[in-house]
């Protein structure tokens, strides 16, 4: 997926594509792109939470997304702990991409062009993230740290 580490989180191949829909596994596990301005998430302007859509960890809370004007649901800031970085140098550029720091599940890209406080855009695909309303179903759990050690290869 996203390196050699391992994750908290972890399946086969044929696991994820039974747990997700083929866009989603497309997104998620294979580092795909939904196509700009298609996500209902970027419409989504409630209280709660946007949760990785692979494994349920809290990844953005919603007083932190903002309209970039990009297509893809944006966001500020991600709950601490929850999204890991890597250089992406595929498309002939050097981007740095975001994944889920619990499951490696591909979430996008991270811009320095974002506003105050952080100057930060992470601009998200919204197939590889769910929305759980404030006061619906569990508080936000605290993101599970990324386990050690070399990434079993499926």
């Amino acid at each position: 997926m996203s390196s050699d580490k391992r994750y908290a989180v972890e399946k086969s191949t044929e696991e994820w594509r039974r747990q997700l829909t083929a866009e989603q596994f497309h997104v998620l596990r294979e580092h795909g792109t939904e196509h700009a301005g298609t996500s209902p998430l970027n419409a989504e302007h409630r209280a709660g939470v946007f949760r990785c859509a692979g494994c349920g960890q809290p990844v953005f809370e919603a007083s932190t997304k903002f309209e970039s004007g990009s297509g893809w649901p944006s966001f500020f800031k991600a709950v601490d702990g929850a999204v890991a970085t890597s250089e992406d140098d595929s498309h002939s550029m050097r981007r740095t991409e975001m994944h889920c720091a619990r499951c490696g599940g591909h979430l996008g890209h991270v811009f320095p062009d974002g506003p105050a406080p952080t100057g930060l855009r992470y601009c998200t695909n919204g197939v590889a993230l769910s929305f759980q309303p404030a006061g619906r179903g569990t508080a936000p759990a605290e993101p599970a740290a990324p386990a050690s050690g070399p990434r079993k290869r499926d």
